[in-house]
């Protein structure tokens, strides 16, 4: 039987609790809609499992990859090739510094199990470390031991640690999205307050296809307009656009970013490396160094038997993720733009439930350590639109 979810309402309005700590930003429609208004009633030793379980699950997938990065193992992931140079590269130098992730957990009664790991371009950073705080400060729950929740801490931390590996840099920090995403801004928002208080003198944001990068004499480097007619060269990148989105569309920019990566013009955050984490391939390479692990889904490259899910390697958002040999049958998700991706097959595992019958699914934040667990709840496939699920300590 599957683990319940019990509920707290939340009352009071959250907009004026966050507009006093001054995120005015994070009450923007592309965050607070969705925000539920009651919290999972989450036990501390619930929360002290996949905190732990987070940490442990980080070294593992360290320990997991071969030093040497060969070939066959890239492929195996489904790394594209015009960024193994990239990989490579950043996975053999430690300035290339892995700043944050989000591991998804099933809270199973066996104990918390890895769904995936979100390690390059994780989302809910607005939701999970201000507007869940802010939903207790309405409600006047708010302490410092009513939620797991060191989110932007732990982001201050990473920056400030990666700009201290790469000191010989200019602390100039340029933060992409994707054009046209409100949701993704609004992620960069925050990272950029972070890295501010973690000593970057300027920082800028703006969409991807607004950077102008350039390989040769002396305007080498990477460029964003900062103001009418003036323009700025940045030393470090934070980007909200996927490594593998950039290898597909853009072969020619992937290839200037590796060559200003390579000559220490540019510092890229998340690095490529965290790829070879955000590919669900790694979830049957977990499972072949570490079999039965307590803290892993049976997964394989080819179909299991019984009840199973099968994922697109490098699938994201949901999409195209389809649950089979259950006793409903098959039930997929939208359709999406992964269709025609190699498949990875994981054991299904039952996500816990409330008294209405939504699944919830655990998001742990990793950076640099496990700091703060937020819920995304659904009826059924968890997506990036499912609604965002505070909690509080009990």
């Amino acid at each position: 039987m599957p683990n319940t979810i019990h509920l707290l309402p939340l009352s009071g309005d959250v907009a004026p609790s966050v507009r006093a700590l001054g995120w005015e930003w994070a009450v923007e429609d592309a965050c607070q809609n969705y925000v539920a208004r009651e919290a999972v009633q989450l036990p501390e030793a619930e929360a002290d499992a996949l905190l732990q379980a987070t940490d442990t699950l980080y070294d593992l997938l360290v320990q997991s990859i071969p030093d040497e990065l060969p070939d066959t193992f890239l492929r195996e992931l489904a790394i594209p090739e015009n960024l193994w140079q990239a990989v490579r590269h950043s996975w053999h130098d430690e300035r290339h510094w892995h700043l944050y992730g989000r591991f998804d957990l099933a809270q199973t009664p066996d104990g918390p199990k890895l769904l995936e790991f979100n390690a390059d371009t994780a989302t809910g950073l607005p939701e999970t470390a201000v507007v869940q705080w802010a939903s207790l400060m309405a409600a006047n729950l708010a302490d410092d031991d009513r939620q797991a929740n060191g989110l932007f801490e732990g982001l201050q931390a990473q920056l400030a640690h990666w700009q201290e590996l790469n000191a010989d840099l200019e602390p100039t920090l340029l933060l992409l999205h994707l054009p046209n995403s409100a949701e993704d801004a609004t992620n960069c928002t925050l990272v950029a307050e972070a890295a501010a208080e973690a000593g970057f003198t300027q920082v800028h944001i703006c969409s991807v296809d607004e950077m102008q990068v350039a390989v040769q004499g002396e305007e080498r480097g990477v460029w964003a307009q900062t103001a009418p007619e003036q323009w700025q060269r940045f030393s470090f990148v934070f980007k909200l656009v996927p490594w593998e989105l950039l290898a597909e569309e853009e072969p020619d920019l992937t290839r200037d970013l590796t060559e200003l990566l390579r000559s220490r013009d540019v510092i890229i955050a998340n690095p490529a490396y965290s790829l070879l984490f955000q590919s669900k391939g790694i979830l049957a390479w977990l499972w072949q160094c570490f079999p039965h692990h307590p803290l892993l889904l049976e997964a394989s490259r080819s179909a299991l038997t019984g009840h199973q899910v099968s994922k697109p390697v490098l699938g994201r958002e949901g999409q195209d993720i389809a649950e089979l040999g259950g006793a409903a049958g098959a039930a997929s998700s939208v359709a999406g733009d992964y269709a025609d991706q190699p498949i990875i097959y994981q054991r299904f595992a039952e996500l816990p439930t409330d008294a209405s019958g939504r699944l919830y699914q655990a998001g742990v934040f990793w950076a640099g350590g496990a700091c703060a667990i937020g819920y995304r709840r659904e009826v059924g496939i968890i997506t990036n639109l499912s609604e965002f699920v505070p909690h509080v300590l009990t």
